[in-house]
């Protein structure tokens, strides 16, 4: 295997010119990817076909070539959390909501019949789709085997990569599509719903009926493959998303979280009510909903329903899913930015974050992961160590708490 040939070489030897890495790459294809390849089902002439004009990528990141040292990890000591706000452009997303709203009337029938299938509303899948490659409009330029290949080869993930690399070529040989259009980003995701290769083997689907899954070129399989995808991962036929909320003083936002889910006719019993002046639905009354307050008491509160973490299944992110939910909302109903704000939060640095997580996780507290980044957990941590410690609960990390735990 390469790594046992890198590790005879002589010391001057491992600096491996580009050349000595392509030659290596080679090597590894043949002793080290093509029995993996083969076992999984892959005959020796599509292995070969696949990879006849792979090349390394050399300009991707994270690359690890053999006889080099990863990098160190970088300290956490970037300014993250000045204001989610940043992440929610109204520009963009009045841009995205006009394209949107053009692009629902204009597949109209397709989405209905989307809707009908797999129980999500076509608002959702279109703001995806917008999301995640400007609805299908966004360049995709790199070749996706040379990406895998080359982060599977030599990336600091190379053990993802390589499933991924296998997959491709299983994508390959379904015939779905032709290596010269299979192209994805440099992380990988391909086409319009910016799948990996084991998300398109699980999700995508042949909506047009043409006997292929083409979720480069054909809008009804891309639209269709997002839905598919939010259903498998357990979308709820008929409930919305979530909705934003103002929560009163007396309620504490320490109660964020999937985990904390309740009826929404309890939390509307608490005092908590929607900005928009509605009642909650009455079909949504006895079904569970989930506090969020992305950040604490600084910015807009929500009530939000399962679907909500549905949307996170396609990026972990509680920005990205209020994005969504939010575009959504634009497209359907006309609906336009949060009524909260997301205020001045100060500019922690991501290495005090996780001092604090590290001080509350030594006090007993459950903050998730420690790793400098403010999830549910950690929030609503901070609110429950303000409350015990007779401070009115913000549910965020400040600079005025440095030093206080």
């Amino acid at each position: 295997m390469v790594a046992a040939i890198v590790s005879l070489m002589p010391l001057p030897a491992l600096a491996a010119s580009k050349a000595d890495t392509e030659a290596q790459f080679r090597q590894w294809l043949q002793s080290d990817l093509w029995p993996e390849a083969q076992k999984s089902g892959i005959s020796a002439t599509a292995f070969k076909a696949a990879f006849a004009d792979v090349k390394l990528n050399w300009d991707l990141p994270d690359l690890v070539p053999p006889g080099s040292k990863p990098p160190a990890e970088q300290k956490q000591s970037q300014a993250e959390f000045s204001s989610p706000g940043a992440y929610f452009s109204e520009k963009r997303l009045q841009g995205l909501a006009a394209t949107g709203r053009s692009l629902a009337n204009e597949n109209a029938a397709t989405l209905r019949r989307i809707e009908k299938t797999y129980g999500v509303p076509g608002p959702i899948v279109i703001a995806i789709w917008g999301r995640e490659s400007g609805f299908g409009r966004a360049k995709i330029p790199h070749p996706i085997m040379d990406v895998l290949a080359t982060k599977a080869f030599m990336s600091t993930r190379g053990d993802l990569f390589r499933r991924e690399l296998i997959a491709a070529l299983h994508i390959l040989d379904s015939g779905d599509v032709r290596e010269a259009e299979m192209k994805g980003s440099w992380a990988g995701a391909m086409g319009q719903p910016q799948f990996l290769p084991t998300s398109f083997l699980k999700y995508a689907v042949d909506f047009d009926g043409d006997g292929r899954r083409d979720i480069w070129k054909s809008t009804p399989d891309t639209l269709a493959s997002i839905a598919n995808y939010l259903a498998k991962k357990g979308w709820q036929r008929g409930r919305d998303w979530g909705f934003e909320v103002s929560i009163p003083a007396n309620v504490s936002c320490a109660q964020e979280g999937p985990d904390l889910a309740k009826p929404i006719s309890q939390w509307a019993s608490d005092g908590i009510e929607r900005v928009s002046g509605k009642a909650f639905p009455s079909s949504e009354a006895k079904a569970d909903g989930m506090m969020l307050v992305p950040a604490g008491r600084h910015g807009p509160e929500f009530i939000v329903t399962p679907n909500f973490y549905v949307i996170k299944e396609y990026n972990n992110s509680d920005l990205y899913a209020l994005f969504i939910g939010n575009l959504a909302d634009r497209i359907s109903s006309g609906g336009g930015a949060f009524k909260g704000e997301f205020g001045n939060v100060g500019k922690m640095l991501r290495s005090d974050v996780l001092k604090m997580q590290k001080t509350l996780e030594s006090q007993g507290y459950d903050v998730g992961k420690a790793d400098g980044l403010p999830g549910f957990k950690t929030r609503r941590s901070i609110g429950r160590w303000q409350t015990e410690h007779k401070m009115s609960p913000t549910c965020y990390p400040q600079e005025n708490l440095m030093g206080k735990f």
